[in-house]
């Protein structure tokens, strides 16, 4: 691609290396290209060469389940190993993708109070194969805000309060204009703890004659967690000694979707706005004229936007308003590809 001076015009992309899912936005024909994979890779041994191969993704998930490694699980990596896989997992995303090197990257980053993790991740970064002409990291709330409040950029020049419902970590800060105030963040309430509670209430909803992991519990609220329509489900298991068990489930994903929602209105009207108001009442004022940002995974579940609203609403006793994008679980990596993009036409490279 040309730039208006002759020359190739680098590729602009976004980039959400999550817990979970890795997530990479690039332009491609006019539209926005949107690769992902999970963020985990496996390797194993050449059977005629000897040679260590490594797998990543669903594939390595798949095959290699006893030994697939999530180098991100708390949501940063923790250690001199796990720093390492990330970088091996990035590499190898990137090559089978055939993403650029001389490109423009935009990395969504979590806000998380862990400095020697950020450095780890920032190591990461810049260690990764792409990026050759700019790497820039902006907050993830920041970067998935952007496809939520408009067309092009329209959240770098407003005020408003966004909250992350990540699978390691529940975020909440307010921007201006870009700027990030009272960023604010806990581990205490995650989409894995929903899925842990979904799998003991699971168990206790059929009286212990089901036990499901945490992957089964991660599809059941990802298919069937509905705050406007749910309906019960059934599903079958394989008995031990022969058989199979089928079961219905009423009440474990609804109760474990609606106790997340009330523990994440509870934070936020209880402790990160009261510090907000704290700090900048007149910003805290105009932030809350405007809808309130939803980000991440958990944001994905219908009817959460509206009943966050109304819930926030009764609990600060004024009207709030919320929004999120159209697919919240891969807004980050969409946004960090609008904010490269936008480096690139202004020539930051």
């Amino acid at each position: 691609m040309a730039d208006d001076n002759g020359g190739d015009r680098p590729d602009a992309l976004g980039v959400k290396v999550g817990s979970t899912r890795t997530v990479v936005a690039r332009e491609s024909d006019g539209g926005i290209d949107v690769l992902n994979a999970l963020t985990c890779l496996a390797t194993y041994e050449d059977a005629l060469t000897g040679e260590e191969h490594v797998v990543y993704g669903e594939e390595a998930a798949t095959e290699f389940p006893e030994r697939v490694r999530f180098m991100l699980r708390s949501g940063l990596p923790e250690d001199e190993e796990t720093t390492e896989l990330a970088k091996k997992f990035l590499t190898e995303f990137a090559t089978s993708n055939d993403l650029p090197e001389d490109s423009v990257v935009v990395y969504a980053i979590p806000t998380i109070d862990n400095e020697a993790g950020l450095d780890r991740l920032e190591e990461i970064i810049e260690d990764s194969p792409v990026g050759k002409k700019l790497v820039r990291s902006y907050p993830e709330s920041l970067c998935g805000s952007v496809p939520a409040m408009g067309d092009e950029l329209e959240a770098i020049e407003d005020t408003f309060v966004a909250i992350n419902m990540g699978s390691t970590n529940l975020e909440a800060c307010a921007y201006r204009r870009g700027e990030q105030l009272s960023p604010f963040s806990t581990g205490a309430i995650t989409g894995t703890e929903v899925d842990r509670k979904i799998a003991n209430y699971v168990e206790e909803e059929t009286q212990g004659r089901v036990n499901i992991d945490l992957t089964t519990a991660r599809e059941y609220k990802e298919e069937h967690a509905d705050f406007d329509d749910y309906e019960p489900f059934s599903d079958i298991i394989q008995q031990p000694g022969g058989g199979t068990y089928e079961f219905t489930i009423e009440h474990s994903v609804p109760d474990a979707v609606d106790e997340y929602l009330d523990d994440v209105v509870e934070e936020v009207a209880n402790v990160f706005l009261p510090e907000f108001a704290n700090n900048y009442m007149k910003i805290y004022k105009q932030a809350l004229e405007n809808p309130v940002v939803l980000t991440g995974g958990m944001a994905c579940i219908p009817g959460i936007v509206d009943e966050f609203a109304d819930r926030l609403s009764e609990e600060l006793e004024r009207d709030v308003t919320a929004t999120t994008s159209d697919e919240p679980d891969i807004g980050a990596a969409v946004g960090a590809q609008r904010i490269a993009d936008r480096l690139v036409d202004l020539e930051q490279y």
